[in-house]
C-alpha cells in the first residue's frame, strides 16, 4: 500500500493531483522473518537500493515501512530484492492475518521445541552420567558419550534448523548478527565435542549445543506469546465484515465489502455492525459505540451526521450514503498508523540497534582473542577452546535487539486497551516528558453535548425557519455544535431537506454552505452560520438589541449578509476532566485553558476546574492559538477536537485529538483518543512514562548483562552449559519486563 507523504483531508478526497510526489510512503507486510537479525538485514540491503530514503522494519508487528521515490517503493521494485535474501514480501496484513501468522508461527516453534525437548533430554542425561562419573567402565562412557552426540543430532540439524537459516540469510545480506552467533556456537560445541571423542575423550559438550537450541526455542516461544498479546490489541480497529447490503437501481443486493464505491447507500440492519464510515440518511438512529470507545451509552445520531465504520445499530434498519471505501476508513486508518509505529524507528530504539550492531563482531573478536591469548599463556588447546566458545556463547544479542521494539509494542497495545493511540515512536518517547498541557474547551473539557437553550429570531423570521436553516447549514458537520443544532431541529420535527449544495469551512470562525448552484456572476443562495465576530467580518450587520447571555454560547445566523438570528447553546464541564486538571498540577505541570467561544463560558468552566484565570484565554482564532501553544514550556502537549485546532495541534510537541474530534484535527495530532472524555490524556502521560521507564530498564538490563558476562567469561573459566544459561535468561529477563506493560498498574489483568 502507497502513500504520499503530504496528507491531504477526507474533503480533499476525490479532486485530482496535478503534482506527482517527488517521495511517497508505503507499508508492506513480511514473511519469514525469524528475528529481530532479519529485520535489520532486510532494512541493510533494501536501504542501499537508489532513491530510497528510509527503511524501517518493525520484527515484532512483521511490518516493513520504505520512503522513497514512487517507483522506487512498489512492491514490483521490492519484491525481487528482498526475495534474494530468502524472505516474502506481502500486503499489507489484517489484524486476524497477524493473528493466524503469529498462531503458525507458535504451532512451528512448539513442533521443534518438542524435537528438541524429547531428544535433548537423553544428551543432558547422559551428559549428567557421564560428569558425576557414575559409569563403571570407561568403554561404558564413551558409549555414553556417542549416545548423547546421537540424540543431539535431531535437535540440531532440525530443531535448529531456522537459526541456520536466518544465520546465512543475514550473512548474505552483510549484516550479520545474533543468528550468526548461535549457529557458530552450535557448530563449534559440536565440533569440540567430536575432536574430543576423535581423541578418546568423554567430556563432550553436545549439551552446550542442545541447551542452546532449546532455552532459545523457549525464549522465542515465550517472545511469540508476547507479540500476539500485543498484537490481539489492534484487532478491534478492523471490522470483519465480508458482504453488505447496497441499494442499486436494480433494487438491493448483497456484495462484497471491497465492491462499494464512495456515495453508494448501504443498508444496515438492526444489531449489526456499521461496515463503512459514512453519512446517515436517515431522520435519526441510535448508535452503539462501545466496540469503538468502550462508552456505554448510546449515541443519537441525525440525518447527515457521519457515521464510523465499527460502531453498532441498536435501533432499526438504517441507510447511510458511503464516505470512505474498504481499508480507508478511519479505524483502518487507524490500524496503518500503529503498524507505522511499529515500524518507526524512536531514538532509544536506533540506540539498541547500534549496541546489537557492534556486538556481534566484538563478541566474535573476544572470542578469538581469548583463544589466542590463552594458547600464548600456554593452557591446553581443549581449555582454551571450551572457554572460546563460553565467550561466543555468553555474547549472543538476543535481550538488545528485543529490548526496545517489544517495549513499543507492549506500551502501544496497553494505550489502545485505553483507548489511547499513538501515531509515533517519538510520540511515545516524548509524552512522558511533557511540561506542559493546553486544552481546547468543546468537547474537550466539556461534554461536548451541547443543547440549545434559546432562539432569537429576526424581524419576520419564525423561530421554526431559524432552527431549520441553522440544521440546514450544519449538514454534515463535525463540530459539537452543529450537531447540537440539528439534534435540537430534529426533536422538533424541522429536519428535512436534502445536503446543500456546496460547504465551506472557516476554522474558528463559522461555515458558508451554498443551497444550490450560483448563477453566473452572482454569489447564490448562501447561508452564514459562525459567530458573531466572523459574521461581522463577512458583511452581516448584527442588530444591537441582540444581546448577549453571558452563560451560553452564541452562534449566528445570517442569509447572504442579511441576519436572520442567534442561537444559544449550553454546554456542562466533563465528569473527567476537573481530576484530570489536578492530576496535571500535582505532576507540576503547566495546565492552559485555550478556547475561540467568549470571556464568560471560559472563565465559567475555568472556575468550575479550579483553573486560575490567568491560564483561561478566550476568543482565540487559530493564529492565536497557535501563537500561545509555542509560548508553552517544551515538550508541550495540546488536546482539541475541532478544524480550528488543527493549527495549534501541529505547534504543539504533542497534539492530542479528542473523540469525536475533526478530520483536520485528526490528521494535525500525533496521539488519538478512543474514549470519550479527556481522561485518557492522563492514560497516555502515564502508558508514556511506564513504557519509556521499561525501555530504559530494558537497556540497562541488557547493557549489563553483557558488560558483565564477557569480561568475566574472559577472565576466568566458565563452563560452557552456564554461559547459555546465563544468555537465555538474560533474554527472558527482557521479554518478561516488557510483558509488564500489558498488565494494568495495581491489578493482576
Amino acid at each position: 500500500m502507497v502513500l504520499s507523504t503530504d496528507f491531504s483531508s477526507d474533503a480533499d478526497m476525490g479532486h485530482p493531483q496535478t503534482d506527482v510526489p517527488s517521495e511517497a510512503e508505503a507499508l508492506f507486510s513480511l514473511e519469514g522473518m525469524w528475528c529481530t537479525g532479519c529485520a535489520l538485514a532486510i532494512e541493510h540491503r533494501l536501504g542501499r537500493l537508489s532513491g530510497m530514503a528510509r527503511v524501517g522494519i518493525d520484527y515484532a508487528t512483521a511490518t516493513l515501512l520504505v520512503r522513497g521515490r514512487p517507483d522506487i517503493i512498489r512492491r514490483e521494485a521490492l519484491d525481487p530484492e528482498v526475495a534474494r535474501l530468502g524472505y516474502r514480501l506481502r500486503s499489507l496484513e489484517s489484524a486476524p492475518d497477524a493473528e493466524a501468522r503469529l498462531d503458525a508461527e507458535s504451532r512451528h516453534l512448539v513442533g521443534r521445541l518438542a524435537v528438541a525437548a524429547l531428544f535433548g533430554m537423553w544428551t543432558l542425561l547422559a551428559s549428567l552420567l557421564i560428569y558425576a562419573g557414575a559409569m563403571p567402565e570407561p568403554h561404558l562412557a564413551r558409549v555414553l558419550a556417542w549416545v548423547s552426540g546421537a540424540m543431539a543430532l535431531p535437535v540440531v540439524l532440525y530443531a535448529g534448523m531456522p537459526f541456520y537459516r536466518a544465520a546465512w540469510r543475514t550473512l548474505w545480506a552483510g549484516r550479520p548478527g545474533m543468528d550468526a552467533l548461535v549457529s557458530l556456537g552450535v557448530a563449534a560445541a559440536m565440533a569440540i565435542s567430536l575432536w574430543l571423542l576423535w581423541r578418546g575423550r568423554v567430556e563432550v559438550y553436545f549439551d552446550t549445543a542442545v541447551m542452546l537450541i532449546m532455552l532459545l526455542l523457549v525464549g522465542r516461544w515465550v517472545e511469540t506469546l508476547a507479540r500476539y498479546r500485543g498484537l490481539r490489541a489492534l484487532e478491534g480497529l478492523v471490522t470483519a465484515s465480508d458482504e453488505v447490503a447496497v441499494q442499486r437501481e436494480e433494487g438491493e443486493v448483497r456484495v462484497p465489502l471491497t465492491e462499494v464505491a464512495l456515495g453508494e447507500r448501504v443498508r444496515v440492519a438492526a444489531g449489526e455492525t456499521v461496515p463503512l464510515d459514512g453519512a446517515l440518511l436517515d431522520c435519526g438512529a441510535w448508535l452503539d459505540l462501545s466496540p469503538l470507545t468502550g462508552e456505554s451509552r448510546p449515541r443519537r445520531l441525525t440525518r447527515g451526521d457521519p457515521v464510523v465504520a465499527g460502531s453498532r445499530n441498536r435501533d432499526e434498519d438504517l441507510t447511510l450514503v458511503v464516505t470512505a471505501r474498504a481499508g480507508e476508513c478511519r479505524m483502518d486508518r487507524l490500524y496503518r498508523e500503529m503498524q507505522r509505529l511499529q515500524a518507526t524507528k524512536g531514538r532509544l530504539r536506533l540506540v539498541a540497534e547500534r549496541f546489537a550492531a557492534w556486538l556481534s563482531p566484538l563478541a566474535l573478536g573476544l572470542s578469538l582473542l581469548t583463544l589466542a591469548g590463552l594458547l600464548l599463556l600456554g593452557v591446553t588447546l581443549e581449555e582454551s577452546l571450551v572457554r572460546a566458545l563460553s565467550v561466543l556463547v555468553v555474547a549472543c544479542p538476543c535481550a538488545v535487539g528485543l529490548a526496545v521494539p517489544l517495549a513499543s509494542l507492549a506500551g502501544s497495545a496497553r494505550a489502545l486497551d485505553q483507548g489511547v493511540v499513538f501515531r509515533d515512536p517519538g510520540a511515545m518517547e516524548q509524552a512522558g516528558k511533557v511540561r506542559a498541557v493546553a486544552f481546547d474547551k468543546t468537547g474537550t473539557l466539556t461534554l461536548g453535548e451541547l443543547s440549545v437553550t434559546s432562539l432569537q429570531p429576526a424581524a419576520g423570521v419564525t423561530r421554526q425557519e431559524l432552527l431549520r436553516l441553522a440544521a440546514r447549514v450544519e449538514w454534515g458537520s463535525e463540530h459539537p455544535l452543529g450537531q447540537a443544532i440539528r439534534r435540537h431541529a430534529l426533536a422538533a420535527g424541522l429536519l428535512e431537506g436534502e445536503a446543500p449544495w456546496r460547504v465551506e469551512e472557516h476554522p474558528g470562525g463559522g461555515r458558508i454552505a451554498w443551497l444550490e448552484p450560483p448563477m453566473r456572476g452572482g454569489e447564490g443562495d448562501t447561508l452564514r452560520i459562525g459567530s458573531p465576530a466572523w459574521l461581522a467580518s463577512e458583511g452581516v450587520i448584527l442588530p444591537r438589541e441582540a444581546a448577549e447571555e453571558p452563560a451560553d454560547t452564541r452562534v449566528d445566523l445570517a442569509r447572504g449578509r442579511c441576519w436572520l438570528g442567534s442561537l444559544w447553546l449550553a454546554d456542562a464541564p466533563d465528569p473527567a476532566a476537573a481530576p484530570l486538571l489536578a492530576f496535571l498540577t500535582r505532576e507540576g505541570l503547566a495546565v492552559a485553558l485555550i478556547s475561540g467561544d467568549r470571556t464568560s463560558p471560559v472563565q465559567r468552566l475555568g472556575d468550575a476546574l479550579g483553573l486560575a484565570r490567568s491560564a483561561c484565554f478566550a476568543g482565540r482564532p487559530p493564529e492565536q492559538k497557535l501563537a500561545l501553544v509555542n509560548a508553552l514550556p517544551r515538550p508541550s502537549l495540546y488536546v482539541g477536537d475541532g478544524i480550528n485546532d488543527a493549527p495549534a495541534l501541529a505547534a504543539a510537541s504533542l497534539g492530542v485529538a479528542a473523540l469525536g474530534a475533526s478530520t483536520a484535527a485528526r490528521d494535525a495530532a500525533a496521539i488519538q483518543l478512543l474514549r470519550p472524555g479527556p481522561g485518557g490524556v492522563r492514560d497516555a502521560i502515564e502508558v508514556a512514562r511506564r513504557t519509556r521507564r521499561v525501555m530504559g530498564q530494558n537497556l540497562w538490563l541488557s547493557a549489563l548483562y553483557n558488560g558483565a558476562a564477557l569480561p568475566l567469561v574472559v577472565w576466568m573459566a566458565v563452563p560452557p552449559q552456564v554461559a547459555v544459561v546465563a544468555m537465555a535468561l538474560s533474554s527472558l529477563s527482557v521479554v518478561g519486563n516488557s510483558a509488564r506493560l500489558l498488565v494494568a498498574p495495581g491489578t493482576g489483568r
